[in-house]
């Protein structure tokens, strides 16, 4: 049974012979009374402040949840952003390998084709030296079978010019 403070205030009692002071049961009653209503309006207080801090409880784990999906979404995403940016640095590193590669390649290419074109030279130039030294030696002895003969090879040429001249 709910008693309310209205009750107790006007609750009346049974006059007998010999009973309570009235006035005193009264006083009484409406003390309990005043303090029964401050302990309802206390109480109801108290039920909708326990109610807003239910509903505020609801909320925060409602927040608390959403935050937890959020930071678990962040997670992968950094996870995925991390793979991401690893397997772009392979790639990028492979691609510069594979430019390194061919560069040196191209670099050996070039060097190969810089050994042959000084053997070639080589070989031009000893070709080159063994035809001037040809040349000069001929023009060599063209100098000397044109040259004068000397006084003692002009007087030693003479007499045997002479007796080649009286033979015939």
């Amino acid at each position: 049974m709910n008693i309310t403070p209205l009750d107790i205030t006007q609750k009346q009692f049974k006059t007998a012979f010999r009973g309570l002071d009235r006035e005193e049961v009264e006083g009484f009653l409406a003390l309990v009374a005043a303090e029964f209503e401050a302990l309802v309006k206390e109480n109801l207080a108290l039920r909708e402040d326990n109610r807003r801090k239910a509903e505020d409880i609801v909320e925060y784990k409602g927040r608390e949840r959403a935050l937890q999906e959020t930071l678990v979404t962040a997670q992968k995403a950094s996870e995925e952003i991390r793979e991401s940016a690893r397997k772009e640095a392979e790639i990028t590193i492979s691609d510069a390998e594979l430019q390194a590669e061919k560069i040196v390649q191209g670099a050996h290419s070039r060097f190969l084709r810089i050994v042959d074109d000084i053997n070639e030279l080589k070989r031009q130039r000893v070709q080159f030296e063994a035809n001037v030294r040809t040349l000069v030696e001929s023009h060599l002895k063209l100098i000397e079978a044109f040259r004068e003969p000397s006084r003692e090879e002009a007087v030693q040429f003479m007499p045997a010019a002479r007796k080649r001249v009286a033979d015939e």
